[in-house]
């Protein structure tokens, strides 16, 4: 047995890290081999070989499967999820060169424990971390998992275990939205009932300071809404004969950033409120002319709220921040008339949704064209990322409408991650009530159940809770719909299991002292996990 113990899981975790996978990378990819390479040692996967697969992704990336089957006759089957991509280490500063080195990295934060912030310094007085990224976030996850497969393959569990470890859940979710056709087809190849999805995603605090030990039985939502605003050209010597885009889109951000209106309540849970990502003018060199084309973005979480409700109220907002940019212009039009002794000119701006805009263009230059543009900017291998290449289509339907303008145009970017939730499954209720018990009597931790995973996880993509209906408004208004992204509705549909995250206390994630508590996670939430596993199987 090589990753039960806890300093055995805690050199597995070391050699995961040290891969730099961060999304996008070649180290991603050579992760997934060496994860494929690892669970082939063990003997079970020796004589079975065939039931750890790298499967493509499609863009070069692989995700990894390893099946442990109890008998021929048994159905019943856990999956265990994870992913094994982190994000970038630019914040590590001066300790950059030790991201991906936990052991020397922690060392160094032991030694220096003055140069950490004083969070940190009163983590390290009790217990022990380990720093790096990814050990929380989520290769923790990752190796817990495979020390469940090492003892599943000798037997432990009276049911099927699936491990699937997916690459770029930190951007796209490739990796899962490609993996779920695949975990159909393997139900129907092996004969495979799935009766729960297990993630091994970290505890997220709720608040600075949050100590509470969390169980989630669903995962947050979310959606990439786009504001792309058209003013109007001018001269910087003459600004009043023109509107600048970045003040209509300064205009979005004091009305959305942070907006409580846009937040959920449910069960006693509070989704964030939205908060912007991405906000940068369009033109393309300097010159005294005003920036015309503007775009935003930002992160909108979801709950129970759907997308029909959700596009209407950011319509409704985009048509208040119109009716405010209007009643600017024109204040200052005015003042500045009475100081120039002129007549003051007004504007008018209108408010579209992508959909509106894009049957505009149709209109105005026909079907062809529109989709020539279209094939243009979504052509496969560009080195733009999904959301550049949106906003550019966005654009460049935006400037076949400009006599329209000025404008404001409502669109939705990828990822789109649907709400999940299994808290009113009685299988869950029961399994939920049972591991809080088992914690508090073994180990006095208490265990406070939350009905959403709030750092947003690919538990997303098991199932699909909403109507498919409901979808329509999204992928009307989703230039990138089926033009290079898109999600597989037909396995969602079917691959509806219930869903749970049972996983280790971190701190910090995606920042520079993001650190893992090793005796919590490799002793404890270890035994929780068999714990779950044993519980569903024992029905």
């Amino acid at each position: 047995m090589k990753w039960q113990t806890r300093q055995q899981l805690k050199q597995l975790l070391c050699r995961l890290v040290e891969y730099a996978s961060v999304s996008g990378s070649e180290a991603e990819v050579r992760l997934s081999e060496y994860i494929a390479d690892q669970l082939h040692t063990l003997d079970y996967f020796q004589a079975n070989r065939e039931l750890v697969q790298l499967h493509p992704t499609g863009d070069g990336r692989y995700f990894v499967t390893a099946l442990v089957k109890k008998e021929e006759q048994v159905r019943d089957t856990i999956v265990l999820v994870s992913h094994f991509d982190v994000v970038d280490v630019q914040d590590y500063g001066v300790w950059k060169e030790l991201a991906f080195s936990p052991e020397t990295l922690t060392q160094r934060f032991y030694e220096q424990k003055e140069q950490l912030p004083a969070d940190v310094q009163a983590d390290l007085q009790h217990d022990e971390w380990l720093f790096g990224r990814g050990v929380m976030d989520m290769k923790c996850g990752l190796a817990l998992h495979m020390s469940l497969i090492e003892q599943a393959c000798h037997g432990q569990f009276n049911g099927n275990l699936l491990l699937l470890t997916v690459p770029d859940e930190e951007v796209n979710s490739v990796g899962m939205r490609a993996a779920v056709p695949t975990l159909v087809e393997m139900a129907k190849k092996y004969d495979l009932a799935y009766q729960l999805v297990l993630n091994s995603e970290p505890m997220f605090t709720r608040y600075p300071g949050d100590q509470t030990n969390y169980i989630y039985t669903g995962s947050i939502g979310k959606v990439l809404p786009g504001f792309y605003c058209y003013g109007k050209e001018t001269h910087v010597g003459e600004p009043l004969a023109g509107l600048n885009a970045n003040l209509m889109v300064s205009q979005i951000m004091n009305e959305l950033e942070l907006n409580t209106d846009f937040c959920e309540v449910f069960g006693g849970e509070v989704s964030p409120p939205p908060t912007n990502l991405f906000q940068t003018d369009l033109k393309e060199d300097y010159s005294v002319q005003i920036p015309h084309r503007a775009v935003t973005l930002f992160n909108l979480f979801l709950q129970k709220k759907s997308l029909d409700n959700v596009t209407e109220a950011l319509v409704g907002l985009a048509k208040r921040a119109a009716d405010r940019i209007e009643k600017r212009y024109h204040e200052q039009a005015v003042r500045f008339a009475q100081l120039e002794q002129s007549t003051p000119k007004s504007i008018s701006v209108n408010v579209w949704t992508f959909a509106e805009l894009r049957q505009k263009s149709v209109e105005i230059a026909g079907e062809e064209k529109v989709a020539q543009l279209e094939k243009q900017v979504f052509i496969a291998g560009s080195k733009k990322d999904e959301r550049e290449r949106t906003i550019e289509f966005v654009d460049q339907l935006g400037i076949l409408c400009k006599d329209f303008a000025p404008m404001i145009v409502l669109f939705y970017a990828p990822p789109y991650y649907p709400a999940v939730n299994s808290s009113d499954e009685p299988f869950i209720q029961r399994l939920v009530s049972s591991l809080q018990q088992y914690a508090k009597e073994t180990y006095g931790v208490t265990l406070v159940q939350q009905h959403y995973f709030g750092g947003i996880s690919d538990l997303s993509y098991v199932g699909l809770q909403q109507p498919l209906a409901s979808l329509r408004v999204l992928t009307a208004n989703m230039p990138m719909w089926n033009q290079g992204y898109t999600l597989p509705i037909e396995a969602l549909a079917e691959f509806n299991v219930p869903v749970l995250n049972v996983g280790p206390v971190g701190r910090d994630a995606h920042q520079w002292t993001e650190r893992l508590n090793v005796p919590f996670a490799f002793e404890t939430v270890k035994d929780w996990l068999v714990y779950t596993l044993e519980a569903v199987f024992s029905k």
